[in-house]
């Protein structure tokens, strides 16, 4: 262990022209490796090692930040390393932009890579204020990269309406860290095994107690201290692993009701049909004929699992759907439609139907995707260049209600919404009124088979795990699943498949208290904690140059 961390710390801080290219090198394969953490192929292999390719990743960028003797070079390896781990965990976007959107290849490519180097600017900042602030201490410059890390993963998620896809909070979720979720949720779990990660990086990479730019570290003479000092930071990380995983921490929510029978329509409908005059009919028989088949307390149909507008539906179909689940039918409905006209503007929407209610339920996404449902100011030409229909939506409120089923409250979201807990965390705040369950309706066609499939649901069940709820999940070519209020995946449909998965379903009544402070303050708080720290440790260097 000692000679191989010894070889690194030497590769990283060797003067000359070979060492700048290795840490090139080794910024873009530690991004290569924390974007392979969050693909569905590691995490077939075995539960848990997603969260040992991250922390290797982890471990690889403070091992090389550590060793630049510029500000402006630990940047650009931080730069690197996010550009690659953005690139690697949402290319996805590129199937939507030229597949289905009619872009040339070479403008989605370039539309993707320079989103995600802008994006990678805020890492930037975190390899430069860290070389910068530095106190030579492992233990207090590791608190220090895991408030910037935290930092910039909130920047991420909040400025220019947030694209928080891929955080690294989502890598943990088979481990006994998930614990954590409903105290701090996922950005919290991130910063804080990142900075466990860099304490025990620093203590046997970049020397222990000593500033790491003055080329000091294993072989000063202080022989056998320095050795137990290194040992030292590994155990943070080992017995708080260990002790959250003998932690069995009393429940924040409780069994609410009764258990709902839900059958959850999937039609598999490819994007490039999805809109197209001739496929049309038949999709909306189908969708029919399962509304009106299905056998469940709710039905719950795909995000525009109907694309048209009521009033652009054959004559009496809407009416014909509105009857199934009308009074004496005993059975409620979600399902996927746009709403509204040219005059009012138009909505993504969910409808809900219920013979208790005695007009429909409406749900409309509040969190509108840039570009593909909401167009930017400056940015009409970007939009003009794809074939993307249902463009320009208006938005929703921000803490809309639930849906009454059967004694439970039915907390709607559409496809991506779920990524923004502290959104749907402004549901929770008065309790006796919050979700017992979420339903997510989404269309991820738009993407294909990739990994942007596995990395929602992930999504979904992070989302579970914060606020202790179960989470079904309806979507046009998968993952319809159902997820326990444990963010276990208890059933589900095999993707880019046509079906109906029916499983029972129990609601839970309860607030966590991640729901409690998100709901009430979104993710200021954490905003807070990180300001505080980074100016509390950087404030020694911030005199000492003044």
């Amino acid at each position: 262990m000692l000679e191989v961390t010894g070889s690194l710390r030497d590769s990283v801080r060797a003067p000359g022209h070979e060492a700048t290219t290795s840490a090139w090198w080794l910024s873009l394969a530690s991004g290569g490796l924390h974007a392979l953490a969050l693909s569905p192929w590691v995490a077939g292999w075995h539960p848990a090692l997603p969260a040992l390719v991250q922390t290797l990743a982890l471990a690889l960028l403070v091992s090389v930040l550590a060793g630049q003797g510029s500000v402006r070079r630990a940047a650009l390896v931080a730069w690197l390393h996010g550009s690659v781990w953005l690139v690697g965990a949402t290319g996805w976007m590129f199937v939507s932009l030229h597949h289905f959107g009619g872009m040339p290849a070479w403008l989605s490519a370039l539309a993707v890579a320079l989103l995600c180097m802008a994006l990678s600017g805020y890492l930037a900042l975190v390899g430069a204020v860290w070389l910068c602030c530095r106190r030579g201490s492992p233990w207090a410059d590791a608190v220090l990269f895991g408030a910037l890390w935290l930092l910039a993963e909130l920047a991420r998620a909040l400025i220019f309406t947030g694209f928080p896809w891929g955080a690294s909070g989502y890598a943990l979720i088979d481990t006994p860290w998930v614990r954590l979720a409903p105290w701090v949720g996922v950005y919290g779990m991130g910063a804080i095994w990142a900075t466990l990660v860099a304490l025990a990086t620093l203590g046997w990479v970049a020397g222990s107690g000593r500033d790491a730019r003055s080329g000091a570290g294993a072989h000063t003479g202080a022989g056998p201290f320095v050795d137990k000092r290194r040992w030292l930071t590994l155990l943070p990380a080992i017995v708080l692993t260990a002790g959250l995983a003998a932690w069995s921490p009393a429940p924040h929510t409780h069994p609410h009701g009764q258990p709902l029978k839900v059958a959850l329509l999937q039609s598999n409908v490819a994007q490039d049909e999805k809109f197209d005059a001739r496929m049309l009919g038949a999709m909306l028989v189908w969708h029919r004929q399962q509304l009106q088949q299905a056998q469940a307390d709710l039905v719950v149909a795909p995000e525009t699992a109907i694309p048209l507008l009521p009033a652009q539906l054959p004559e009496g179909y809407w009416e014909e759907i509105l009857a199934m689940f009308g009074p004496g039918q005993g059975r409620s409905a979600l399902i996927g439609v746009p709403l509204g006209s040219l005059e009012e503007g138009y909505s993504n929407s969910v409808v809900g139907l219920s013979p208790e209610a005695a007009r429909p339920y409406r749900y409309d996404k509040h969190h509108l995707v840039p570009f593909g449902e909401f167009i930017p100011l400056g940015f009409h030409w970007f939009v003009d260049m794809m074939n993307m229909p249902l463009g320009d939506f208006s938005r929703g409120p921000l803490s809309a209600p639930s849906f009454a089923v059967k004694g439970q409250r039915v907390g709607p979201n559409i496809c991506y919404e779920d990524l923004f807990g502290e959104e749907l965390a402004s549901r929770f705040v008065q309790a006796d009124k919050a979700p017992t369950l979420f339903a997510n309706v989404s269309n991820l066609a738009w993407f294909g088979d990739t990994v942007a499939i596995h990395q929602h649901l992930q999504i979904a069940r992070m989302r579970s795990l914060e606020f202790q709820i179960p989470t079904i999940r309806s979507t046009n070519t998968g993952a319809t699943v159902v997820i326990d209020h444990q963010g276990r995946v208890v059933r589900r449909m095999p993707g880019q498949t046509r079906g109906v998965l029916i499983a029972e379903v129990q609601g839970q009544a309860g607030v966590t208290p991640y729901a409690a402070w998100a709901g009430r303050a979104g993710l200021w708080p954490l905003v807070g904690v990180g300001l505080l720290l980074v100016g509390a440790l950087a404030w020694p260097a911030l005199r000492r140059r003044a």
